[in-house]
């Protein structure tokens, strides 16, 4: 086994990559993470030095956690951040703390969809839960189904949001489409029964709504400003969901989505060196990039013995040394890496419990990494357990 000591060559990582007209110096990215500090969607100081303290730390290019659209339905979560006229400062204040890091900030838009709170005495209260087909999961109903108004008036709000974003001085934006929050329930065959055009067997049909926002966000930003687009085939509610199940269905999404204007793709997972489908050692990322003509970034338990699900339901980490788990775990992201099966790594809770993780792998001080401990995250572990780990 290749260690990760003075002898494990990670310089493939830290070569340069430019997107459109962003230049990152190296290959890290810290993913969108809820932290729960936002207070009625504004972020706070602490906030933009966090993000801050990573980018110091190496990583060169910083998302924000998923942010709600401008829009009533899109969440009614007070510790969420939301990028409204009334929150923009503090998301440009987050912008410049990590440009002067040396860092590169996007934002990432969400709306929560179906798995939208339903109790509440927020101002949002009165107006519905919406989503595709009224649909949480196959058996469980939440809300309503959108309308067609309700479509425009949802895609505008991304538009006023992805407006907002530039504005504050953002290098780009990453729209959140995964994790069984509203654009991911569009994509999702099994609770998108809509027969408009927006739904039903067709992955072409169910793109539709997605690639529309990606358009419109498209012909407001110009041609200069990064799109990525995030995706997954598991949801919070299901890990044995797919959005697409062969890769043909991947194909024509990922064409449709990359016509419409996305830059790069993020395609979540659980594990990043689990194969996504049998008779390939593909993953979802590796068969992204083979498919999908744009840069790629993967996720997915780096640096980590235990995956994002397993922290939340309170598995603990297996006994023995943990850099050996650490050197294993690092090793296949390199052998994948090297396989260009990705461009970009993102590292989520383990930035989270070392900001520094970036600058000790370059350093080759690998043995001084901060492991994981579900401690790291505070008060929003306990929620997201309690919710059935919606920290996404």
């Amino acid at each position: 086994m290749a260690t990760c000591g003075h002898d494990f060559d990670a310089s493939p990582f830290f070569r340069p990559i430019q997107i459109r007209g962003l230049r990152l110096n190296n290959r890290f990215v810290m993913p969108g993470m809820q932290r729960g500090w936002c207070e009625d969607g504004y972020p706070p100081p602490r906030l933009a030095e966090y993000y801050a303290e990573r980018a110091r730390g190496g990583v060169q290019l910083i998302l924000s956690e998923s942010t709600a659209v401008d829009h009533p339905s899109a969440t009614r979560t007070w510790k969420y951040g939301r990028l409204t006229g009334k929150t923009v400062d503090g998301w440009a204040r987050c912008a410049e703390a990590v440009h002067v890091a040396g860092g590169h900030f996007f934002m990432q838009l969400f709306h929560e969809g179906a798995l939208r709170a339903e109790a509440g005495d927020d101002p949002w209260s009165a107006h519905p839960t919406l989503s595709p087909s009224g649909l949480m999961s196959a058996a469980a109903p939440s809300g309503r189904a959108a309308t067609a108004v309700d479509l425009e008036e949802i895609r505008d709000s991304f538009v006023r949001s992805a407006r907002l974003a530039k504005q504050s001085g953002a290098d780009g934006l990453e729209i959140h489409a995964c994790h069984g929050y509203l654009l991911d329930q569009f994509l999702w065959g099994e609770i998108n029964i809509r027969d408009d055009g927006y739904g039903g067997p067709k992955i072409e049909n169910r793109v539709r709504f997605p690639a529309d926002i990606v358009s419109a966000i498209r012909a407001e930003v110009g041609p200069a400003f990064v799109l990525s687009f995030r995706f997954s085939q598991w949801k919070l509610t299901n890990y044995e969901a797919r959005v697409v199940h062969n890769p043909a269905e991947l194909e024509t999404m990922l064409r449709i989505l990359r016509e419409a204007g996305a830059d790069m793709f993020h395609a979540s997972v659980r594990r990043f060196w689990i194969p996504e489908w049998p008779n390939s050692d593909l993953g979802l990322a590796g068969w992204t990039k083979r498919l999908g003509g744009l840069p790629v970034v993967a996720v997915g338990s780096v640096g980590l013995e235990v995956d994002a699900l397993e922290t939340f339901s309170g598995k603990e980490r297996p006994q023995g040394d943990p850099r050996q788990a650490i050197e294993r775990n690092l090793t296949e992201l390199l052998r994948r890496f090297n396989n260009d099966e990705f461009d970009l790594v993102a590292i989520g809770r383990s930035s989270i419990a070392d900001p520094d993780w970036v600058t000790k792998l370059r350093e080759h001080r690998i043995d001084l990494i901060k492991s994981f401990d579900i401690a790291d995250l505070g008060d929003i572990a306990q929620e997201a357990a309690a919710a059935g780990t919606r920290a996404s």
